[in-house]
């Protein structure tokens, strides 16, 4: 009996220690991941509008049909990125994630407070080589640091009657996500 037992129970602890190591390792494995799934459909540092979801096809899984929704995948290696959302009507929201798919901040237009969500995306060594001032505050202007040089914005925009969809699509299509060409105004 303690030797069934003992089975049953190391069984039990060999099948939970396979479990943890598969799910931990999926995301690190899987070869269609976001970021793979939306390169071929996007521009780099730059803002392109999913299509609308079908019952059929869907560029990512579980896409809401109420939100218009735009994605900027970036690489920082080229500079700081430059992004300003225009804020819709009824709900706007911008979430980054690496390329990983690790998200590491997000944003609405609730928080932001203004007419355009805009924001300068930067690594770590890029933010601490901008030069200070005093004068810029963090009310000016708002410095995302990201943990890796290439990943994902995700921008949704919520149309909540089925005729305001063009009109939240439009607000995405203004969007834009842009390597920074003119040099950085001083941090604070």
């Amino acid at each position: 009996m303690i030797r069934l037992v003992f089975t049953i129970l190391a069984g039990l602890f060999l099948g939970g220690i396979v479990h943890l190591v598969s799910v931990l390792a999926l995301p690190r494995i899987a070869t269609q991941d976001a970021y793979s799934r939306l390169a071929p459909m996007t521009k780099l540092n730059a803002v392109t509008t999913l299509p609308q979801p079908d019952p059929n096809s869907a560029p990512l899984p579980f896409m809401d049909p109420a939100f218009a929704v735009a994605v900027c995948r970036y690489d920082l290696s080229g500079g700081p990125i430059k992004l300003a959302v225009p804020v819709s009507q009824a709900y706007t929201s911008v979430s980054f994630y690496t390329r990983n798919e690790l998200a590491y901040y997000a944003i609405n237009d609730r928080s932001a407070g203004r007419k355009v969500i805009e924001l300068d995306l930067m690594t770590e060594a890029q933010h601490a080589a901008l030069p200070e001032d005093e004068d810029v505050t963090a009310a000016d202007r708002l410095i995302i640091d990201s943990p890796s040089l290439s990943g994902l914005i995700v921008i949704k925009a919520l149309a909540p009657e089925p005729g305001l969809m063009a009109q939240a699509q439009g607000t995405l299509a203004a969007s834009s996500c842009k390597v920074q060409t003119e040099p950085m105004p001083a941090k604070r």
